[in-house]
Formats: C-alpha cells, structure tokens, sequence
C-alpha cells in the first residue's frame, strides 16, 4: 500500500498572534487555534486540525462542539475508503469577518451590562452614603440636646 503525501499548514507568526488575540477577547485558546486554522485551510479533517494546530483529538473534539455550538463551523461526512466511520470534513460557515462582529457584538452586550452592574454598585454606595450622613446628623442632634 502507498500512502498518498499531504502537506500540513504550519501556523505563521501572524496567525500565532492572531489566534492569541481571539484569545485574549475570550474564545477558549484550541477554539481560536482552529478558527485560524480553519479560516486559512477552508476545510480540514480532525486528523488535519490535530497536526497543524499540534493538539490531541480530545482537545479538537471539545474545541469543535464549542465552534459548532456558536454555529462558526459545520462539517460533512464523506465516505471512507476504508470500512470504518465516515471521515468529517470541517468548513467554517461564516468569513472571519463575520465572526469577529459576532464577538464584537457579544463583547458590548457584556461590556454594557458590566456597565449596568457598575452604576448599580455605585447606587449601593450613594445609599450608604446617605444613610451615614442622616447617622451622623441624629448622633449630633442627640449630643447638642
């Protein structure tokens, strides 16, 4: 039997860094690793994710269920040539572009809740402020009489 060459996609400094930022603004480091690796490759195997990305396939199946759960990535069972399971074939199903809005979008709505709760907190304080104040205005009533 002769086995067929493929080449496998190394990251570059500039997807490493990429991959890092997507980290950064919250996605799990192995599901930034295949998006980048995704965005580049258009359609890989888990065989060809776990190469190029260097991780093990419990890690790419944990990152994929995540990607598909956000719906960023679909796959398609194609036929093996052996007798064993179908093989997968991973596609993003939205451009890169699309998928940073996504994040973007998602990023606001935290960052304005975060915002929401900020302004609560402060009200709290304003609150006991308050309250401290009227303390202090009854404790020099009761000592001026």
């Amino acid at each position: 039997m002769k086995l067929k060459p493929k080449s496998i996609m190394c990251f570059t400094q500039r997807e490493e860094e990429f991959s890092d930022l997507l980290t950064k603004v919250g996605l799990k480091k192995n599901a930034a690793k295949i998006l980048v690796y995704l965005a580049n490759a258009h359609t890989a195997t888990s065989r060809d994710i776990e190469r190029a990305t260097e991780l093990r396939q419990p890690e790419v199946s944990i990152a994929m269920s995540v990607l598909m759960d956000e719906k960023w990535i679909d796959y398609q069972e194609n036929k093996s040539e052996n007798k064993g399971r179908p093989e997968k074939t991973y596609s993003l199903t939205l451009s890169m572009g699309d998928i940073i809005n996504k994040i973007e979008v998602a990023k606001r709505e935290e960052a304005n809740e975060h915002l929401k709760m900020i302004r609560k907190m402060r009200g709290f304080i304003e609150d006991i402020l308050d309250k401290q104040d009227m303390d202090a205005i009854v404790a020099l009533k009761t000592k001026t009489t």
